[in-house]
């Protein structure tokens, strides 16, 4: 209640990008209680069956308990690129995404972290057509959504899934991903998605060089793949992340071009896993 009484009273040049954005949109929300028993069934599922950190988390708390310690990957420039994606809804949780958009329907709909800054009335103007829209989900200005550009050290060429990292000759690649948060708005001036996931070869490695280096310094930590899919058991891959803490602003019409064509054959935003907060679950940040 007390979101939509403020969205009314918002200045009319600046306006918060959560109020505006899709995430509120669910009819379908689940209980605190259904999103605490899902975290209990993670702790049961995973107690001493020897699993690595997990993620996601917030990259604000430094703290964590898991001593399932691996080596970490290299820097994602001495990687090959292996997959690009996004999750509707910042996975994470800090830097500038903190608003929490709910529990949404318990399976990683509607529900993850949004950009705590402002808006332009402009930049939130509805945006004419469908955004990346094929599992149902349309995308609109306002909505923050978390890109994972996958790294793997296996020998391979970018495409669709994370199955697309791993290979014959090494099943058990080093994995990196490269977070970055941005928040669409119906502004030309903004950065153009095409241009950030554009994948080339650079020094033999295939590379998206257009990751945003300009907002702030990676938090880097050791956890796990994501995922509504992980909301009650472990994931079992172990993966070394870099989450850059501050969001860029993208153009939402680059988005809804590059659903409809890329060589990852995203054509939707995926789901949320719930933020792990069980300390024996994560690793210490330090």
């Amino acid at each position: 209640m007390s979101i939509i009484k403020y969205a009314v009273v918002a200045s009319s040049l600046l306006m918060p990008a959560a109020v505006l954005a899709g995430n509120y949109s669910s009819s379908e929300t689940v209980s605190d209680k259904v999103i605490a028993e899902q975290r209990e069934r993670l702790a049961e599922n995973t107690q001493g069956q020897g699993f690595g950190p997990q993620s996601p988390r917030d990259i604000d708390q430094v703290s964590g308990e898991n001593s399932n310690m691996f080596q970490p990957a290299p820097a994602h420039t001495q990687m090959n690129l292996c997959n690009i994606h996004f999750h509707v809804g910042a996975e994470h949780k800090g830097g500038e995404f903190t608003t929490y958009a709910g529990n949404g329907n318990g399976q990683g709909a509607d529900t993850g972290y949004l950009y705590d800054g402002k808006l332009t009335k402009k930049q939130l103007k509805p945006f004419k057509g469908e955004v990346c829209a094929a599992k149902g989900r349309n995308l609109v200005p306002g909505d923050t959504i978390e890109v994972h550009f996958v790294h793997t050290t296996a020998q391979i060429q970018p495409g669709p899934t994370l199955g697309a990292c791993l290979s014959d000759n090494i099943m058990n690649p080093q994995l990196r991903v490269e977070a970055q948060v941005i928040v669409l708005a119906n502004d030309d001036d903004a950065l153009d998605f095409g241009e950030m996931a554009n994948v080339e070869q650079v020094n033999g490695y295939y590379q998206a060089p257009n990751i945003p280096s300009d907002t702030g310094t990676p938090v880097q930590y050791a956890g796990s793949t994501t995922g509504p899919s992980y909301n009650e058991k472990g994931s079992p891959l172990q993966v070394s992340w870099s989450v850059r803490p501050e969001v860029a602003v993208v153009d939402i019409g680059t988005v809804a071009d590059w659903c409809e064509e890329n060589e990852f054959n995203e054509d939707h935003a995926h789901g949320v896993r719930n933020l792990v907060l069980n300390p024996q679950l994560l690793s210490e940040i330090h």
